[in-house]
């Protein structure tokens, strides 16, 4: 028999071997010059700079800490030696990876053929980090779960990734339950939130490194501070560990360090193995490990029945159904479709009435076209016709968390694919209806009394196809209407603005300003959101702010808006400027849609969306850019924003405006393009002013070719006054 202790201690020096023959074998082929070759971060060795204060960038910097490593590897029989050693073992395990990156010069270790889909994961970019940060403050994703296999059998397995799938937990898988997924055909990758991160026990250090990412991206928690970094990760992200038995002692170690971290650990094996309350759980049958783990780490999952024949939850939002995959395509780009929430008085609603007008999707073809919209009718004493866009902008997420189902768009520009096993379950054209009906009566039933859905379908041709050209002119100009009212919606026309504190339980000192010409940094919360959410909630996140003290219009600047971030930030702001990227700029969180910051050779700024890998002509990248920022504090010259911000008009209004914009990546440029244009041309009489803003097919790091092109296309940055 051997003491817990022991085996943690045991795993940790294991680890530590591997680590230590790995790094030598590793500086002999390479040699210490050589780069450790993380992509896509600007955290280095995330652990390592989180508990070492090291950043690492080269094989021979990773040598002379090594050194370090082996001093957080204690055998002493206390507690706080053991949970040392547990983080001695996640260091251990960053040197196994940080080799391995090296070793590929650049290459995907896990992925060297450059497959569609990839085999493991392996490193999560800064990116994929900041993708969680919206679902984990809204709570669409409530936890993180870390299997370790192989389950008992493949069916188990697959049953127990489904479970938690159906629960919205997302989902980290370590070694041989792997391969068990793949033989089940799961759907597996970051956008469906069930990851393969890599197959030997060392792979780990990939979420750890996400997890100490996030204290510093979202919490600005200060590498080196460890008690810091375990308050956080303690108390902000709940994840816990699923280990099937045997469990070796290697990951006993590594799961000194999880508990260490605040993540129960739970497992069947019973072998060498004692039960710690809240900490490391025994649970000999298996198909109890979700209702376990969910307990342990006090996990309270909201359930929305959904009376449809697939899997329903947030973990499918990400799922892309390829065509080879696809029952049917509903293209709003070639076809009369829409999507149209309208209120209507409670006498012309049937609550939960649900109709289905035309051929359904049994009656196309494998493979086939066919045109589908669908009106959702509410009713209700505090029903306001501001809130209908609102609705209809939730309608993406909605049908898209239904498992095989693919949405993309909104309005009369949607895409809607139906994926074969969908079909094959049952899936039909009423069960749109079942889900619009659910969600909306459930999220929204604050101002919804009743709910009633109308689901039309129709072939080209056919007269159920132009009563859907009919009904596409009849809501494109309630569209049309919407967009005139939204245009009269200004700062300036407004009697309040709405704070945002959603992101507090990861970002405690962040606070949001909504105005209707500047939505929440992560492009999720409008000035109608905000709006809304205030009237489903009037005690919620999002609160009435006041405009009444001006103290300086042309900056943003409020006396009653200050006195609301101050309270709000728990004192840790003073004042904020809403139009200003000099002055106090308002705080990021980390979970921005885009950042911008000053190019002090056009004394213009730089703009690059999270999706963008390749460098700036500042010469960093999004990550890097990024990493200037975030964590609740203000950053002068630089600001995390949504996307659609860049084309308003209190875009940097302080500094000159939209006319600062030097550089953006040429797919938000054609995103933004239209609305920026529009601006442009009312601001400064400029035609087509994105033509005047460079890209990465003009320039990335060459400064002499930005300029030149500013220069040859007159760009109107050139006529303003230096920012510095």
């Amino acid at each position: 028999m051997k003491l817990l202790f022991n085996r943690v201690f045991d795993g940790a020096d294991e680890m530590y071997a591997v680590a230590e023959k790995t790094l030598n074998e590793t500086v002999k082929e390479l040699g210490e010059s050589a780069p450790i070759g993380i992509p896509n971060t600007a955290f280095f060795l995330a652990s390592h700079l989180a508990y070492l204060n090291k950043k690492i960038t080269t094989v021979g910097e990773l040598k002379a800490a090594f050194p370090e490593v082996k001093a957080w590897l204690p055998h002493e029989q206390r507690l706080a030696d053991v949970f040392k050693s547990g983080f001695g073992t996640v260091l251990a395990a960053e040197v196994i990876e940080a080799c391995k990156y090296a070793k590929a010069k650049g290459a995907d270790p896990y992925n060297p053929n450059n497959a569609e889909v990839r085999p493991y994961w392996g490193h999560m970019s800064d990116a994929e980090v900041r993708e969680l940060g919206v679902p984990l403050v809204t709570g669409d994703i409530p936890g993180f779960v870390v299997i370790i296999g192989p389950a008992p059998s493949d069916e188990e397995a697959a049953e127990l990734i489904k479970g938690y799938q159906s629960r919205a937990i997302f989902v980290f898988l370590i070694g041989g339950i792997i391969d068990q997924a793949r033989r089940m055909n799961l759907n597996m990758g970051f956008p469906v939130r069930v990851v393969p991160v890599g197959p030997e026990i060392w792979s780990v250090a990939h979420i750890i490194s996400l997890v100490n990412r996030a204290a510093m991206i979202f919490g600005a928690v200060q590498p080196g501070d460890r008690h810091e970094f375990d308050h956080y990760t303690f108390n902000r992200i709940r994840a816990f560990v699923n280990a099937f038995a045997p469990v070796p002692d290697i990951v006993v170690g590594c799961g000194g360090g999880a508990i260490a971290m605040g993540f129960p650990v739970v497992t069947n094996d019973v072998k060498d193995m004692w039960a710690v309350p809240k900490s490391l759980i025994i649970q000999q049958d298996t198909k109890n490990f979700i209702e376990t783990s969910l307990e342990a780490r006090d996990i309270k999952i909201k359930i929305t029945k959904v009376d449809i024949p697939v899997a329903y939850s947030t973990a499918f939002e990400g799922e892309i159904i390829r065509r080879n995959d696809m029952h049917c395509d509903i293209d709003g780009s070639r076809m009369p479709c829409f999507e149209w929430v309208r209120t209507l008085p409670d006498t012309a609603v049937e609550d939960h009435k649900i109709e289905v007008f035309g051929p359904d999707i049994d009656k196309v073809e494998a493979g086939g076209k066919i045109a589908m919209s669908y009106i959702v009718e509410v009713s209700g004493k505090k029903m306001q016709s501001d809130f209908e866009p609102v609705f209809e902008r939730k309608i993406h997420a909605f049908i898209n968390q239904a498992e095989g189902i693919m949405h993309t768009g909104q309005r009369d520009l949607i895409r809607v694919r139906v994926g074969k096993a969908a079909f094959a379950a049952g899936f039909r054209a009423k069960h749109f209806g079942e889900i619009l009906y659910a969600k909306i009566k459930s999220e929204y039933d604050a101002v919804v009394d009743k709910c009633q859905v109308k689901v039309y379908l129709g072939f080209p041709g056919t007269p159920e196809h132009a009563k859907l050209e009919g009904l596409k002119k009849e809501v494109n100009q309630v569209y049309t209407k919407r967009d005139e009212r939204l245009k009269s919606l200004t700062d300036e026309s407004v009697e309040v603005f709405y704070n945002c504190i959603l992101c507090q339980s990861f970002s405690p000192s962040h606070v949001c300003i909504v105005t209707p010409e500047r939505l929440g940094l992560c492009g999720a919360v409008s000035w109608l959101d905000a709006k809304a959410t205030n009237e489903l909630d009037p005690n919620g996140p999002c609160q009435i702010v006041t405009k009444e003290r001006v103290v300086d219009d042309n900056m943003g600047i409020w006396e009653d808006v200050n006195e609301v971030v101050q309270r709000d930030s728990h004192g840790a702001l003073q004042q904020v400027t809403l139009y200003s990227i000099m002055q106090d700029p308002m705080t990021s969180c980390g979970c921005f849609e885009c950042i911008c910051g000053i190019e002090p050779s056009s004394q213009g700024v730089v703009i690059v969306n999270r999706e963008h890998t390749g460098k700036t002509p500042v010469g960093m990248t999004f990550s890097e850019l990024a990493a200037s920022t975030g964590g609740g504090v203000q950053t002068p010259g630089f600001m995390g924003h949504g996307k659609q911000f860049i084309s308003s008009k209190k875009f940097m209004k302080a500094e000159g405006g939209p006319a600062r914009i030097v550089w953006m990546p040429k797919a938000l440029k054609d995103l933004v393009g239209e609305r920026l244009n529009r601006s442009a041309r009312e601001l400064y009489n400029v035609e087509d002013f994105t033509s005047k803003i460079a890209d990465e097919t003009v320039c990335e790091e060459d400064l002499d070719a930005l300029l030149a092109f500013l220069n040859e296309k007159q760009h109107p940055v050139l006529q303003l006054e230096p920012l510095l």
